[in-house]
């Protein structure tokens, strides 16, 4: 049954299994499959550590970045091992290095080895020099080098066959000469920043994009406003004494003050303008010896003319007010949803509307959706509706949630995406698949909703502490970083690994609703002296600990319009007294896992009591909160 050919008279019978080789069971192929991948990415992995180290030792004062060890994979997943570093699906994604002190040179031939970098940033560092040529990182969505010491020209090709481009943040550098031709082409281009340098000459003439949030103040540039920018605001210009033209001063008038201060009449105009000043001199005689010779019998007349005049002059404004705000609504994207993050795939107001869903609740400040995307964009995300933020503007409201959009911390549900209507303002983020932690303590305890037990109780206030944290040490210029610390405001992934939501809102807040619906106004230091400080949120920290643990609902503390302290403190003295008479009466009896815990437990609520003091001279602050609850382990020390 070798190669020959059988005689045609004979049958020839199918080969036997024997002699056939056997196929591999499908669990075999896929495991093999498997395999294969787990080989790619860790090749790819060691890949992107490499090239990582090596961009860093090309730095100086790189010792920021501590934690770059080739030894171990930059990215699991979604999550970073490395500091700076932005993870999706297991590989690099963006650089977040802001704030490091870092200067030296930027090596782009080790940056364009990470072949799913989509976003830049080395914000607020000391780098000099030229730019660096990022030409041949072609698939980069957001390029953030703004507040460094970069200076010269930027090539007017700099920016060429970078179409996925979609922000560039060049502000507060020195750069010089004309603004490169090269970034009109970028059809992505949507928020392009280039106040505070020195560049001249005109503005390139941008294509007419009504998505296109454009700062070229503080420059030397001169000449028109190209008509594709002329809907942005005057202030997207200022700063530029030879910029001319909607929505600045017209041309002509700018031209002739120009020629005028600078001591020359332009020939085509001197004539004219004595001309013109002997009749303005004129007009203005007859009108002073008609208003004295007719004042009393005209005065009802003129009056009438006056008051017409204002009319004019209101309706003049009001025109003007209204043309700014629509262009500044044009610029912030009436009518659209703005994406904050760019490590989602985005969907149109259309698509979230007709999305399925679900409510999942009515909180403090309105509604919650789960929304389910459909076709390739199959996503769950949540939306919460606010109409307590209606005194804040579209842009100061955009440009606060851009700044919450790109705080990145394994304890922060990431917002995605809002919507701006001055009467209700919509807010997407993430879905966490295991709901809140106000739902798994109180909630009904049934298969689906199972009791908590002390190891994820502890993994919870660790994982809440070290979100806090990270706020305070993201947006030091927030008196209160999150503001909105309760058990229903954490949520929790299909990990149980928690994610802090509604954070660093109060800005956006109308105050009397802050104060009637917020947990930071519900703190002693507010309710008895009507001021929150920055240890404010530690006292929430604390009620979420005493809440974790006592599987108690601090139903005063959270009433909403509650305006006196004495409820809150209360409940936290009562819990003080009851931890003093018995050892462990006060932890919640359904919890399990407390074998041989116990003392790491009352350390715990120890933790949560000072965290509670009413005294914000004695309570503790973020930081050693932080450190004492790192400090709790799951098993007592003589029990391991």
């Amino acid at each position: 049954m070798g190669g020959d050919a059988a005689p045609s008279r004979l049958r020839v019978p199918p080969p036997s299994s024997s002699t056939r080789p056997p196929r591999p069971p499908l669990l075999q192929l896929l495991l093999l499959v498997v395999h294969q991948s787990f080989a790619v990415a860790a090749s790819d992995a060691a890949n992107e550590a490499e090239a990582l180290v090596k961009f860093r030792d090309s730095l100086h004062h790189n010792e920021a970045i501590p934690n770059w060890n080739p030894s171990t994979a930059p990215c699991s997943g979604d999550s970073s091992n490395w500091v700076g570093v932005i993870c999706l699906n297991g590989s690099v994604w963006g650089l977040q290095l802001e704030n490091m002190g870092l200067s030296g040179k930027i090596d782009v031939d080790e940056l364009t080895r990470l072949n799913n970098l989509r976003t830049l940033s080395i914000m607020n560092n000391k780098f000099q020099g030229e730019i660096p040529d990022l030409r041949r990182l072609t698939k980069l969505r957001s390029i953030y080098l703004s507040n460094n010491q970069f200076s010269g020209e930027i090539p007017d090709d700099g920016f060429s066959g970078m179409t996925a481009l979609r922000r560039l943040f060049l502000a507060n550098n020195s750069f010089t000469g004309k603004i490169p031709t090269s970034l009109t082409t970028l059809p992505r281009l949507v928020e392009l920043r280039l106040e505070g340098n020195r560049f001249e000459g005109g503005i390139p003439n941008f294509e007419p994009l009504d998505s296109l949030a454009l700062n070229a103040a503080n420059n030397q540039l001169e000449g028109p406003i190209p008509p594709g920018l002329r809907n942005l605001s005057a202030n997207s210009f200022s700063g530029n004494k030879g910029l001319c033209g909607p929505p600045l001063g017209s041309c002509t008038t700018i031209s002739t003050a120009t020629s005028t201060a600078s001591g020359r009449v332009p020939s085509t105009l001197s004539t004219t303008g004595v001309v013109l000043s002997v009749l303005l001199a004129l007009a203005i005689l007859a009108l002073i010896i008609a208003a004295a010779l007719y004042y009393h019998r005209r005065e009802a007349v003129k009056t009438g003319r006056t008051m017409s005049s204002n009319r004019r002059s209101k309706l003049q404004h009001t025109m003007e007010t209204r043309r700014l705000r629509h262009a500044e609504t044009k610029k912030m994207g009436h009518g659209r949803l703005v994406f904050v993050r760019e490590d989602r795939e985005e969907f149109d107001l259309p698509e979230l509307l007709t999305a399925s869903a679900e409510v999942l609740g009515c909180g403090s400040f309105g509604s919650s959706y789960k929304a389910v995307m459909s076709g390739s964009k199959a996503a769950a995300v949540v939306v919460k509706r606010f109409r307590q933020m209606s005194r804040v503007g579209r842009q100061g409201f955009f440009e606060h949630l851009k700044m919450i959009g790109r705080l990145r911390h394994r304890n922060l549900l990431p917002v995605v995406a809002c919507y701006y209507r001055k009467e209700e303002k919509l807010i997407i983020s993430d879905f966490a698949e295991n709901g809140s932690l106000a739902y798994h303590l109180h909630g009904n305890r049934n298969m689906n909703n199972p009791v908590l037990d002390w190891s994820k109780r502890l993994r919870v206030i660790k994982g809440v502490a070290r979100g806090l944290a990270y706020l305070y040490n993201q947006l030091p210029g927030l008196v209160v970083a999150h503001g909105h610390l309760k058990s229903s405001n954490v949520l929790l992934d299909s990990s149980f690994e928690p994610l802090l939501a509604d954070y660093a809102l109060l800005p956006l807040i109308n105050p009397e609703h802050a104060q009637q619906l917020m947990v930071a106004y519900k703190s002693p230091e507010y309710t008895n002296h009507n001021h929150i400080t920055k240890k404010t949120d530690v006292w929430g920290l604390g009620i979420l600990i005493l809440e974790t643990l006592t599987g108690k609902f601090p139903i005063n503390y959270v009433t909403v319009g509650s305006t006196k302290g004495v409820s809150s403190a209360s409940w936290v003295n009562a819990i003080a007294i009851e931890q003093e008479q018995s050892e462990h009466h006060w932890f919640d009896r359904e919890m399990e896992g407390t074998q041989n815990a116990v003392g790491e437990m009352r350390k715990l609520l120890r933790i949560g009591l000072s965290c509670c003091e009413e005294d914000v001279d004695v309570r503790c602050c973020v930081e050693e909160a932080v450190e004492k609850i790192e400090e709790v382990k799951e098993r007592d020390d003589n029990e391991r």
